[in-house]
């Protein structure tokens, strides 16, 4: 089961001060008079009970007065470790404004600041100083029961690079997404940071950093590190799904494909991305009235998320019709050096299925000019990149052009959506990864899209742990991002948005994830059992803060 009915007199005999001070079970001030003699509470809350209702009325308030948006992440931040009920009534009730604080953009200053902000027991750190040992320290986790694990190592948190132990705000805050936009239960999921270095000469230097002040450790010693943590874990929680989050391009592809038919492990990163960007495209598309195998589609940036929506996208082709080689020869690549190529003598091993025989141009607008694509893609991490010039030639060489700028956080987007409506006389289709407001031009109002991974990973996960399915497919993320581009109304798309309003995520969340337990089933790959209505049992399964 993923939702407990009573926690309190479910498993944990707790009261007093210990069961105020237990996140998962601490109700406040919305302890009944009853419920205070029961649990030996009078004394230790002012006498007055109040419903949840009005004690997320003053949460609100309270978030409301805070100067900074990094304030506001340590009040929430603070809320979640004290009461799992308040926080996630509260932050689930005003998504669409609390999001933005909870994960990007704001967890990216969160994380450059999270050795002045950290605050114990919200993740498990566990470092190569553990060697060993790992399952004693996974054993110090107070709860069995967990389903969903997000690790990462802080070599590429969004778009800042090495921040070491200080990355651990992202397995937080995707968490905390899983719980608010999917319904699985915060009990069941569990924040993992492994420490093995970082590469950060300020971290190195900072004697506040919480982190272990070492070169990071790679090679063989580094493998044996996450193959004792998957084994262990995997042993401990035979139930969950790990999610590989913010690995560096190095390891993460590799560590992908060295674990995906053993586990239940995906990359965020590589597929998650590629389905919430896969899902953008059909939806313009609906608007442009075209197919998906007729684009021609350019990437800036061949790292983990360009490359694994390119391979995503090459799928949805192939069932289009199209051979895989026809495939990726509409998805062209652009990276640090300029176009990927067949004649480079330069690329690492995931770039060299999109080199293409063309003529190498160094920069991405002489490729622009060169390709004439109908979509560009940024997935960079450098901001500024869709200059003028480029929005510009798209907009000449297209009635529609699609421009995703998706870099994370907002001060990496390769371009804002004001620049993108603006510079193509506001015919662009665009997406971002972390959110813009809506522009005006010339008294009419554009609304960018948000591409953001918590339309897709938090049912993707949901869907997994339903159907119990033992590994976790790129077919499984095509269905994720078809059932998305299937919430996105008429009226969405005629107001520019190719997505589903944010506000309308657990549906969403419910409707991906019986798409991808179906995958399951049809696939073989479930082990639990088909329920008669999958849609009626996924709804019950869903955590609801009352």
């Amino acid at each position: 089961m993923i939702i407990d009915k009573d926690p309190i007199q479910d498993k944990l005999h707790v009261d007093g001060l210990d069961l105020l001070r237990k996140p998962s079970l601490n109700r406040s001030m919305a302890f009944t008079a009853q419920e205070r003699r029961d649990y030996k509470l009078r004394g230790l809350l002012p006498p007055r009970v109040r419903t949840i209702e009005e004690q997320a009325k003053n949460v609100l308030a309270n978030f409301h007065h805070k100067n900074t948006n990094l304030e506001k992440y340590v009040y929430l931040m603070d809320l979640q470790s004290r009461n799992h009920t308040l926080f996630y009534y509260t932050l689930m009730r005003n998504l669409p404004e609390m999001m933005p604080i909870v994960y990007t953009p704001t967890v990216g200053l969160a994380c450059q600041e999270y050795s002045e902000v950290y605050v114990s027991g919200r993740g498990l750190f566990i470092s190569e100083d553990d060697c060993g040992e790992f399952d004693q320290v996974l054993a110090n986790w107070p709860e069995d029961d967990v389903r969903v694990i997000v690790v990462t190592d802080g070599e590429r948190i969004l778009g800042l690079g090495d921040l070491g132990a200080n990355g651990m705000g992202i397995p937080i805050g995707k968490l905390a997404l899983y719980t608010s936009c999917a319904g699985i239960n915060p009990r069941q999921c569990l924040p993992i940071t492994i420490d093995v270095g970082t590469e950060n000469s300020h971290l190195l230097e900072d004697p506040k950093y919480i982190g272990l002040s070492k070169h990071r450790t790679r090679g063989e010693k580094y493998d044996a590190i996450i193959d004792e943590f998957i084994t262990v874990a995997q042993r401990r929680f035979p139930k969950a799904v790990i999610q590989f989050e913010d690995f560096g391009n190095q390891n993460a592809f590799r560590l992908l494909e060295k674990y995906r038919h053993q586990y239940r492990v995906f990359n965020d990163d590589i597929q998650g991305t590629a389905g919430v960007t896969l899902a953008g495209a059909l939806s313009a598309l609906r608007i442009t009235g075209q197919r998906l195998s007729e684009q021609t589609i350019l990437f800036l940036g061949a790292g983990e998320a360009g490359i694994g929506i390119g391979n995503l996208i090459a799928s949805a082709m192939v069932s289009e019709g199209l051979s895989l080689e026809q495939a990726r020869q509409r998805c062209w690549f652009v990276d640090s050096k300029g176009l990927v190529v067949a004649g480079r003598s330069d690329l690492a091993e995931h770039k060299r299925a999109f080199a293409h025989k063309h003529e190498f141009v160094a920069d991405l607008l002489s490729a622009v000019e060169a390709l004439r694509p109908t979509m560009l893609i940024g997935a960079s991490g450098m901001p500024n990149t869709f200059t003028q010039p480029i929005v510009e030639a798209m907009a000449r060489f297209n009635q529609r052009p699609v421009i995703f700028a998706l870099s994370n956080p907002t001060s990496k987007s390769e371009c804002t959506a004001e620049e993108a409506y603006r510079w193509s006389d506001g015919r662009a289709i665009f997406a971002s990864g972390s959110p813009f407001p809506p522009v005006t031009l010339d008294e009419v109002t554009y609304n960018p899209g948000q591409a953001n991974n918590s339309y897709i990973f938090p049912g993707v996960g949901l869907g997994i742990v339903i159907s119990g399915a033992r590994h976790i497919t790129d077919s499984m993320f095509t269905a994720a991002a078809r059932a998305l581009v299937e919430q996105v109304s008429e009226d969405d798309l005629k107001s520019g948005q190719i997505y589903p309003p944010l506000a309308t995520i657990r549906a969403v969340s419910a409707n991906i994830a019986e798409a991808v337990a179906n995958i399951a089933y049809d696939e073989g790959l479930a082990e639990n059992p088909k329920p008669q209505s999958l849609t009626t049992y996924i709804q019950s399964q869903m955590y609801d803060p009352q």
